[in-house]
C-alpha cells in the first residue's frame, strides 16, 4: 500500500460527525494510507484497534453469508468515520469502492477513552438502525428512494447527487437485485422524480416525490 502525498478531489459528506476524540492519535509512520479502488482496508475477524476517517474516495462495510451472498452495512464518504468495534475484531470487511485515502486513528497510550467514544458509538448505532428501518420497507422503489434520499443528505441536500457505489452495491446494501435497482432507477426517470446525468450521478428533480416515497406516501404507480 502506498502513502498518500497528493491532493485528491474528494466526495463531500455533510452528515453530522461527531468529532474525533482526543484519546486517537493518528498513525505516526502512515497518518493516511491510500487504497486503489477494490482493495481491503481490514478483513473481517482480523484483530482491531484502529478508527478510520475517509479523506477521499468512498468506502463500502460487508460481511459475506453463508452462501456465498454479500450483504453491504454501511458506505461511508468522505468526512465519515468507520471502524469503531465494541470488542477487538472486525465483525465486517471494509473496502475502498474507488481510489480511497483514510485517515488511521490508534489508541493514545494510556488513555481513557470510553466516554470519548460513546458518541461515536451511538452515531453507528443510529446508522446501523436507519439501515434496518430502510430494509424494512415492502417496496423496491421506498428502498431505493430511501437511499437517494439519505445520499443526498449526507451531500448537503444538492439536487445533484454523486454515487461512488455501483448498482450492484446499492442492491448489496438495500437487499434487491441489480437489476430490480437498475429498473427502479429507470422507473423515477420515466415519472420525472430524477435525472440520470451518468451512471454514477443523478439529479433529484422532484425532492418532495422522492422523500415522500421514502416515507411509503405517493408511490410512483
Amino acid at each position: 500500500m502506498q502513502t498518500y502525498a497528493a491532493p485528491r478531489i474528494s466526495l463531500p459528506s455533510h452528515s453530522v460527525q461527531p468529532s474525533l476524540p482526543t484519546a486517537f492519535d493518528p498513525t505516526p509512520l502512515q497518518p493516511v494510507r491510500f487504497f486503489p479502488s477494490g482493495s481491503e482496508i481490514y478483513a473481517q475477524g482480523e484483530k482491531a484497534g484502529a478508527f478510520y476517517q475517509v479523506e477521499f474516495g468512498a468506502v463500502r462495510i460487508y460481511r459475506l453469508l453463508a452462501d456465498g451472498r454479500r450483504q453491504i452495512s454501511a458506505f461511508h464518504l468522505a468526512g465519515e468515520t468507520f471502524g469503531f468495534e465494541a470488542d477487538t475484531t472486525h465483525h465486517f470487511f471494509a473496502e475502498a469502492i474507488n481510489a480511497t485515502s483514510v485517515r488511521v486513528f490508534r489508541f493514545a497510550t494510556g488513555a481513557d477513552i470510553s466516554r470519548q467514544l460513546l458518541p461515536l458509538a451511538l452515531k453507528g448505532l443510529t446508522r446501523a438502525q436507519e439501515h434496518l428501518l430502510v430494509l424494512g420497507r415492502q417496496n423496491a422503489i421506498e428502498r431505493v428512494a430511501a437511499f437517494l434520499v439519505d445520499m443526498a443528505e449526507r451531500q448537503g441536500g444538492l439536487r445533484q447527487v454523486e454515487l461512488p457505489m455501483s448498482r450492484m452495491d446499492i442492491g448489496d446494501y438495500l437487499g434487491l437485485t441489480i437489476e430490480t435497482v437498475s429498473r427502479v432507477f429507470t422507473r423515477l426517470k420515466d415519472k420525472g422524480v430524477i435525472r440520470l446525468l451518468s451512471l454514477r450521478s443523478i439529479e433529484i428533480i422532484k425532492h418532495d416525490a422522492l422523500h415522500n416515497m421514502s416515507e411509503c406516501r405517493n408511490l410512483v404507480s
